[in-house]
């Protein structure tokens, strides 16, 4: 990323530029990424690509001002890190779906980033309802965030039997967990941007991904809650807990919704591309 293209991103995320990379900017930067670009999976509903190119990636997320699911968002978040010298080192991570079984291979990618003042963070802007701050790692202690209680702890097998603790390489895997709940199964081994390629291919094009069965756009409000539209839902939580669903009707409706509150300008309503029955969770 270019200077020009930082500011830009910047901007789009409500961000001054830092003077250093430490452990408060990341913070600030993580919550801010959160709150203004949102986790949707649009384009796999509106028959648009998912393009892992990082150029392609700016011009939607910066540019359009749209969102994306996690390959998207933390590949981006990621370049903006890296582009501001922390240090930023891609992961692979497999989520628990029904019964404790772990998803495929490069199912959901997240950010080991390191600080000029010390530690290393999971940084992870693209998995939804999950910490609005980064975790840090290497403490096994719970670790209170507003989005839940979370833990960053060595694996161990999951509900197939897949053995945890000794990843790819010998090197350990960890469970991210959230309110006692683990979450996804994260190696350690550093991978390459590239390599989630085949990651994105299968959710945008299996009818075994559930992002090819539900509709979803979703962001943390400045409040600490969530407001999430998924078809012609429109769900809105506070820090609390509590919830205020709503049905919207005509398309004018649902399409001022995506514009008034997450800035998303559509031509017209995303329509889910493959039924609800079909195929497992992925």
């Amino acid at each position: 990323m270019n200077s020009t293209q930082v500011e830009a991103y910047l901007r789009r995320i409500g961000a001054e530029r830092p003077s250093r990379p430490t452990v408060e900017a990341l913070r600030d930067l993580h919550l801010r990424h959160l709150r203004t670009v949102p986790f949707e999976n649009l384009s796999i509903h509106l028959g648009e690509g998912i393009d892992l190119d990082e150029k392609r990636l700016l011009d939607k997320v910066v540019g359009a001002r749209r969102g994306g699911f996690c390959y998207e968002l933390n590949g981006a978040f990621g370049a903006l890190l890296a582009a501001l010298e922390f240090e930023v080192t891609y992961l692979a991570a497999r989520v628990y779906g029904e019964e404790g079984r772990l998803g495929v291979p490069y199912d959901h990618l997240a950010l080991r980033v390191g600080t000029e003042d010390g530690g290393e963070w999971l940084a992870d802007v693209g998995f939804g309802a999950h910490s609005h701050l980064p975790l840090e790692l290497g403490v096994p202690d719970e670790q209170v965030d507003p989005g839940g209680v979370f833990r960053v702890v060595e694996s161990g097998p999951d509900a197939a039997g897949v053995p945890g603790g000794a990843g790819a390489g010998g090197l350990g895997d960890l469970d991210v967990v959230k309110d006692g709940r683990p979450e996804y199964r994260l190696e350690t081994r550093p991978r390459v941007f590239g390599d989630f390629v085949v990651g994105a291919w299968w959710h945008s094009t299996s009818p075994r991904s559930h992002f090819l069965r539900s509709l979803v756009c979703s962001r943390v409000t400045e409040e600490g809650g969530r407001i999430t539209l998924s078809g012609r839902t429109l769900t809105a939580t506070t820090p609390g807990g509590a919830r205020e669903v709503r049905e919207l009707g005509a398309d004018e409706e649902v399409l001022g919704a995506y514009r008034e509150r997450f800035g998303i300008e559509l031509d017209r309503v995303p329509e889910v591309r493959v039924g609800p029955g079909t195929g497992g969770n992925g």
